[in-house]
């Protein structure tokens, strides 16, 4: 582990196990897939972490959570563990992963390609990583594992003592531009596309003082560049292009949400650097079970906190490898963030939580996230060929030295007609070029 090697799976690599099995099971021992061995039937699936009971899985946890849980109020509620990998990350994904495998090699500068040195050609590149580089590589390359989405959002910006003192509805929209299984889009778009990696736009529909604001990333395909960054401002009523080097600031009023904090790598993973693994074990990750179908919008309860509203309702699972790794802004010179630990399912390669640290060491700020299969046995939301759709449920971006809580969910839509969509060949021309700021800003 110090050489930064990686060899994911205590009883072998559970990539592989799940290539021949489609379950991860065999390649972990019990201890590691039932709460009730780590503490000693203790804890069991149902069961709260509270601050009584925290204690019993503290090696569990990181550091920002055991100070929401002790201090703050927070809580989790303990579910089984999923195994069926299936359930994890969108099937597409895996399928494309499990074809692609042995495909992927960096080239002189860095960035990842074929064998043949073309821009990679979907799922994971480095399903079985054997360093700390490839599993943040391999994740930067694909957000959200789909070709393309749209999410309907609704944001919570509360102060120390839980006051909601920002409310905002939104939409972010994310376009994979070389990883692409299906011909969705234009010819002339796709050759227009060619060198870019995504597309990434959000849009503000309310409150009434945003709504119009809409901002646009284009991410070069080069991870050594920084994105393209252009902004539609209603009070301007043009399309304007902004610094992109400047990546750790809210785009809105009281959001403790950074470009640089997206899916843990909001940022091209080449202005990152000094990648290095830190610790394996296991953890408890918010992995499946995020999805609230019971509200008709997919609207989450919340609790903790001095109003009880601090905290998104959360359930979490043994996941039996982590993989936690750190990494330094090696192209940001000025940027408050010394480094940042992420921690990845090592089964999924997906990112579970994030510390970032400011320059003088000390916890900065925390951003955790919590995913789910849309279907939980009785409802279900349907993807193209008939697939349960896999996505991110609730988000929280945490100011750990202010104490101001973003809080961010996936609905099912917000005002003026945008729903949450997948591998829509529309979401492209309606939310993801420069003509579509100056629409949706007026």
């Amino acid at each position: 582990m110090l050489a930064g090697a990686l060899s994911v799976g205590v009883l072998g690599s559970s990539w592989r196990t799940f290539a021949a099995s489609g379950d991860s099971r065999r390649a972990y021992p019990d201890e590691l897939l039932h709460i009730e061995a780590q503490t000693k039937g203790r804890l069991q699936p149902g069961d709260i972490i509270t601050r009584e009971n925290v204690h019993l899985v503290s090696d569990l946890l990181d550091p920002v959570r055991i100070y929401q849980i002790r201090d703050l109020g927070r809580q989790l509620t303990l579910v089984q563990t999923t195994t069926e990998l299936h359930r994890l990350s969108p099937t597409a994904y895996l399928e494309a992963s499990l074809r692609n495998a042995g495909k992927a090699k960096f080239d002189a500068k860095g960035n990842v390609v074929t064998q043949d040195g073309k821009s990679w050609i979907g799922g994971n590149p480095f399903p079985d990583p054997k360093n700390a580089t490839e599993v943040f590589a391999a994740h930067t390359l694909s957000w959200g594992r789909h070709e393309s989405c749209l999410y309907a959002v609704k944001e919570y910006d509360l102060d120390p003592l839980g006051q909601v003192q920002f409310q905002y509805a939104s939409g972010w929209a994310e376009l994979s531009s070389v990883e692409r299984q299906t011909n969705s889009l234009n010819p002339a778009v796709t050759a227009a596309l060619k060198d870019k990696l995504r597309l990434q736009s959000v849009f503000f529909v309310s409150p009434t003082d945003v709504r119009g604001v809409a901002y646009l990333n284009i991410w070069p395909y080069d991870q050594n560049q920084f994105p393209e960054l252009y902004g539609y401002l209603p009070a301007f009523k043009r399309v304007r292009r902004f610094p992109t080097n400047q990546r750790f600031e809210p785009l809105i009023p009281g959001s403790e949400l950074y470009l640089s904090d997206a899916w843990a790598a909001g940022d091209p993973f080449l202005t990152w650097g000094n990648y290095r693994i830190v610790q394996r074990g296991p953890y408890l990750g918010a992995v499946s079970g995020g999805w609230n179908a019971a509200h008709a919008n997919w609207e989450h309860k919340t609790h903790g906190g001095p109003k009880g509203n601090t905290f998104w309702d959360t359930k979490v699972e043994l996941v039996p490898e982590a993989i936690v790794i750190e990494a330094t802004p090696v192209g940001y010179p000025r940027a408050p963030v010394s480094k940042k630990l992420v921690w990845f399912d090592a089964r999924t390669l997906l990112p579970l939580a994030m510390v970032s640290y400011d320059r003088q060491g000390q916890i900065f700020r925390y951003f955790d996230g919590s995913f789910s299969l849309y279907d939980n046995g009785t409802a279900r939301v349907l993807v193209g060929g008939g697939q349960p759709y896999w996505s991110w449920s609730a988000i929280h971006a945490f100011n750990v030295q202010t104490g101001r809580m973003t809080r961010i969910e996936q609905v099912r839509e917000v005002a003026g007609g945008h729903s949450t969509r997948v591998n829509d060949p529309n979401i492209y021309d309606r939310y993801l070029t420069v003509d579509a700021l100056q629409r949706l800003g007026t």
